[in-house]
C-alpha cells in the first residue's frame, strides 16, 4: 500500500510493446496443465474491462502481464493515433505481493475476480481528464493531461481498505465504503468526510449484502444522483440472519468463523434505501413496503427528483417498478412483472434524455425482449420481438447503447443463433418490433460497448478459429482500427500448439418436449478406424450459464489437454440451463437435477451411437452446479464409469435463499421437492468411481455439503477418492497453485478410471 515517490515517473504513460510469444515453446508442442497457468495468456492479448473517456477519444482496458496474465494492468488505446500505451503499472505500485483486506477478498470471491491482483477496477470522470484507479487498498487518481511526476495522486492514505470507489456524476467528488461507512472526498479542497457513521458490528452503510452481491448481479449499495445532491444508500443490518459456524482449514490450522448465512428458508439481511442529501446531511428513509422482498435495482431519473427501484418479492415471482420521490421517500408504482416460475432480473432500464420515457427489459412474450414506456409506467410499444432473446455476452444486460439524436436502439441477442451474440438496431419508432436490422456481421460471439455520439462502438469478438478480438468499428459494421488482432501466426502464444488442436463440432439433439438441446463435441485430432475412445462429459448445466458457445475455446483449455490424451470430451446445455427463453429456462421449476439428468442421457445415447465412442468407458466432471450434477448423474443413472465433482451442493436446505427458492420455493411448503433435488438421498445407489474435491475454506458452496456427503456414504460401505484444499475457497481451480493441481489430479483420475 506504501507509496514510493521515486518511482512515480515510471507509472506516465509509454508506448506498449508488443506481447511476446511464449519463448521457449518449440513448434508442434502439446498443451500442458502447467502451460494453462503460465504467461502470456494463450488466447493472446485481450481486453478486460473496456471503457470510454466521455470524449470518445480513450478506450481504457485491463491486460494481463506478460509474465503473469493475473496480474492487470491499465492500458489506454487512442483513437486519434490509433496507438495503445501504458497508464499504470501495477507492480510499480503495489509490487507482486499484494494483500487483500477479508473484506475485499470476500467481494472479489463475488464477483469472480479472486485470482487477479493489480488493477481490477477503475472509472473515468466526467469530463475524461480523469482516472480513478483503486489498487492495494488505496486510492489513486491518474491525469490524463498531466506530464511527469504529476500525472497521479494519491487520495487516501489508511490502514482501512477503501472499496467501491467511484466520482460522482459532475466529478466534483470521489465516494467510497471504508469501516462499513459510506465517504466522499470533496476534489475541490481535498477534504474528506464521512456521510455515514452508524456503520458497525452486523450494520453496514453502502453495501451489497451478500445475497445482493452472490445471486442478483449488484455489487454495490450506493448511488448518486445526477446532479450530485443527494446519494441513496443501503443500510444492511445481518442481525436476522442465522449464525453459523464455519470451520475454515487451513495448512498450519484452523479457524471457526461465525457468519451469517442466510440459507434457504431462513431470515434474510434486513435491507433499508435511504436518501441522503449532500449539503444538509437530512436523511430520508424510502417507503419499500413490507421488509419481506428484495432489493434489485436503483437507479434515478435524469431529473434527480426521483429515484427508480426494482422490487423483488421473497418467492422472485413478482418485479415491481417503484418510483421514488426524493425529497419524501414517498413511493408508487410504475409498472409490475409477473411469473409463475419467477421473474429474471436485469439491468436492461435506460431512461432517455430528449424524450419523456424509458426503456425496460421484459420475458413477458416467454423472451426477453425490449420495450418502450412513459414515465408514468405506460406502454408506448414494443421496440423487439421474436423466439429469440435480448441478451449479453454474459447473459447479462444485452442493451448496448441509445442514440437519442437519430433514434437508433443497439443491441445484443441470439436472433442468428441461440449459440452467438451479435450487434442488432432497431429504431425507437418502430413500427414492426419483430423487424431488426443486423450490424456485427462475423459468425460467432461478439460483446460490443457504444462510443460516446453514437458514431463507432467497440467491438470485441471471437469464434472457434479465432481467439479474441478488440476492434473500433463505425456503427455499420465496418472497422475502423484494430485494438486487437490476434492473429493465429507464429508470434501468437498458441501457435506452437496449433498442430495438435483438437477438432470441434457442434450440434444438437432433441429433448423430450421436443425443445432442441446444442452440443459442443471436441475430439482427438487423427482417430484411428475402428477404435472406440474414452468420453468425458464436462457439465455444468445450472441456471443462467450457457457452456455451448460459438467462441474462441470456451474457456476449454483442459478440454484440449484431453483430447489431445486421447479422450472425447462432450458439453452438451441442458433444459433449465438459460438464455433461451422462458420455457426452456423455466422446464426444472420446483425439481432440479431430474429434467438436467435426462437432457445430459440424452447425450450419452447420441455418444454411444458414434463409431468411436467406448459406450463403457464414458466419465462425467462438473463444477460448483456441475460438481451437483456429476452426484446426481453418479446416483440417480448408471451411465457413468466415473466422475469428479467438485465444491457441489448435496442439500439445497444449506444453499442460500436467493437462488434456491428461485426454483424449490421454501423447504416446508406443501410438496417441496428439496429432499428428491437433493444428493443425500440417491447416495447409496451410487455408481461407478467418485473422485470428490471441495475447498476447505469455501464460503459460498460450504464444506458441509461434501462433509455430509462423506459420512452419508461412509457409513454406507461405499468407497470414494476425496482431495481437499486447505485455505481455498470456491473459486480455487482459478488460481494458479490449487487450479494447477487440480487439474492434474483430475487428469490422472480419468486416465487411470477411464
Amino acid at each position: 500500500m506504501r507509496y514510493i515517490k521515486a518511482l512515480i515517473v515510471s507509472l506516465i504513460m509509454s508506448t506498449a510493446t508488443q506481447v511476446p510469444a511464449h519463448p521457449s515453446a518449440p513448434a508442434d508442442q502439446a498443451l500442458t496443465i502447467e502451460r494453462i497457468f503460465a504467461g502470456p495468456e494463450l488466447s493472446g492479448p485481450r481486453l478486460q474491462q473496456p471503457k470510454f473517456s466521455p470524449d470518445g477519444r480513450y478506450v481504457t482496458y485491463l491486460q494481463g502481464k506478460a509474465d503473469n496474465k493475473d496480474q492487470l494492468d491499465l492500458w489506454a488505446f487512442d483513437t486519434r493515433s490509433g496507438k495503445a500505451k501504458l497508464l499504470l503499472d501495477s507492480r510499480v505500485l503495489v509490487g507482486d505481493n499484494e494483500r487483500l483486506s477479508a473484506e475485499e477478498e470476500a467481494r472479489r470471491e463475488r464477483q469472480r475476480t479472486a485470482a487477479l491482483r493489480g488493477i481490477v477496477e477503475y472509472s473515468f470522470s466526467s469530463d475524461g481528464k480523469r482516472l480513478l484507479v483503486p489498487v492495494g487498498g488505496d486510492l489513486y487518481l491518474y491525469d490524463l493531461t498531466a506530464t511527469g511526476g504529476n500525472a497521479v495522486r494519491r487520495l487516501t492514505t489508511t490502514q482501512s481498505y477503501e472499496t467501491d470507489a467511484r466520482f460522482s456524476p459532475k466529478g466534483s467528488y470521489v465516494s467510497f465504503i471504508r469501516d462499513q461507512n459510506l465517504y466522499a472526498i470533496d476534489l475541490g479542497t481535498g477534504l474528506e468526510r464521512a456521510l455515514t457513521t452508524d456503520g458497525k458490528g452486523l450494520v453496514q452503510n453502502g453495501v451489497a449484502e451478500f445475497i445482493a452481491q452472490e445471486e442478483m448481479d449488484r455489487d454495490t449499495g450506493y448511488w448518486w444522483s445526477p446532479d450530485e445532491r443527494r446519494i441513496a444508500f443501503t443500510r444492511i443490518d445481518d442481525t436476522p440472519v442465522q449464525e453459523i459456524e464455519r470451520l475454515e482449514i487451513n495448512a498450519d490450522g484452523a479457524q471457526i468463523f461465525r457468519q451469517r448465512y442466510p440459507a434457504a428458508g431462513t431470515a434474510n439481511t434486513l435491507v433499508e434505501l435511504k436518501l441522503l442529501e449532500l449539503d444538509s446531511g437530512r436523511v430520508t428513509p424510502v417507503d419499500l413496503g413490507n421488509t419481506d422482498h428484495y432489493l434489485a435495482r436503483v437507479d434515478w431519473f435524469p431529473d434527480s427528483r426521483h429515484v427508480a427501484v426494482q422490487r423483488q418479492s421473497r418467492d422472485q415471482q413478482r418485479l415491481d417498478l417503484l418510483k421514488i420521490d426524493a425529497g419524501t421517500g414517498a413511493s408508487s408504482t410504475l409498472l409490475t412483472e409477473t411469473s409463475p416460475a419467477w421473474v429474471e432480473l436485469h439491468n436492461d432500464l435506460r431512461f432517455l434524455k430528449k424524450r419523456p420515457a424509458f426503456i425496460w427489459a421484459s420475458s413477458r412474450s416467454g423472451y426477453r425482449h425490449l420495450y418502450l414506456h412513459d414515465l408514468e409506467g405506460k406502454l408506448i410499444r414494443p421496440l423487439t420481438a421474436g423466439d429469440w432473446m435480448v441478451v449479453g455476452a454474459s447473459g447479462e444486460s444485452g442493451l448496448v447503447g441509445v442514440d437519442e439524436s437519430k433514434g437508433l436502439v443497439y443491441f445484443l441477442a441470439n436472433q442468428a443463433s441461440p449459440l452467438e451474440r451479435q450487434l442488432y438496431v432497431t429504431s425507437l419508432d418502430t413500427k414492426d418490433a419483430s423487424q431488426v436490422r443486423r450490424i456485427s456481421s462475423e459468425a460467432g460471439w461478439h460483446d460490443a460497448k457504444l462510443l460516446p455520439g453514437g458514431k463507432h462502438y467497440l467491438d470485441q469478438w471471437s469464434s472457434p478459429e479465432q481467439p479474441p478480438t478488440a476492434s473500433l468499428r463505425s456503427v455499420d459494421g465496418k472497422v475502423r482500427s484494430w485494438l486487437v488482432r490476434n492473429a493465429l501466426d507464429s508470434s501468437h502464444p498458441y501457435h506452437p500448439y496449433l498442430p495438435n488442436h483438437p477438432k470441434e463440432t457442434y450440434g444438437s439433439i432433441a429433448a423430450s418436449d421436443g425443445q432442441t438441446l446444442y452440443y459442443r463435441l471436441t475430439q482427438p485430432n487423427h482417430l484411428e478406424p475402428g477404435k472406440r475412445y474414452p468420453v468425458l462429459v464436462d457439465v455444468y448445466g445450472g441456471p443462467h450459464h450457457q457452456n455451448v458457445r460459438r467462441e474462441w475455446m470456451g474457456g476449454g483449455y483442459f478440454r484440449q489437454i484431453l483430447a489431445q490424451q486421447g479422450f472425447v470430451v462432450f458439453t452438451l446445455d441442458n433444459r433449465g440451463s438459460g438464455m433461451r427463453g422462458t420455457a426452456f429456462d423455466t422446464a426444472i421449476y420446483r425439481r432440479l437435477g431430474k429434467l438436467e439428468i435426462e437432457d445430459q442421457l440424452r447425450g450419452v445415447e447420441f455418444l454411444k451411437s458414434q463409431p468411436f465412442v467406448d459406450p463403457q468407458r464414458i466419465g462425467i466432471m462438473g463444477w460448483s452446479y456441475g460438481g451437483y450434477m456429476t452426484l446426481m448423474a453418479l446416483t440417480t443413472t448408471t451411465a457413468f464409469k466415473a466422475g469428479i465433482a467438485g465444491a457441489p451442493v448435496t442439500d439445497w436446505r444449506l444453499y442460500d435463499t436467493h437462488y434456491t427458492e428461485r426454483y424449490l420455493g421454501m423447504p416446508n411448503a406443501p410438496g417441496s421437492t428439496y429432499e428428491q433435488s437433493g444428493v443425500l438421498a440417491h447416495a447409496d445407489a451410487l455408481h461407478g468411481r467418485l473422485l470428490l474435491v471441495h475447498g476447505m475454506a469455501d464460503d459460498n458452496v460450504l464444506f458441509t455439503h461434501s462433509t455430509l456427503l462423506m459420512q452419508r456414504l461412509q457409513s454406507q460401505g461405499r468407497q470414494f477418492e476425496l482431495m481437499t484444499y486447505p485455505g481455498s475457497k470456491h473459486a480455487l481451480t482459478r488460481f494458479p497453485l490449487t487450479g494447477k493441481h487440480f487439474y492434474e489430479l483430475a487428469l490422472d483420475f480419468l486416465k487411470e478410471r477411464l
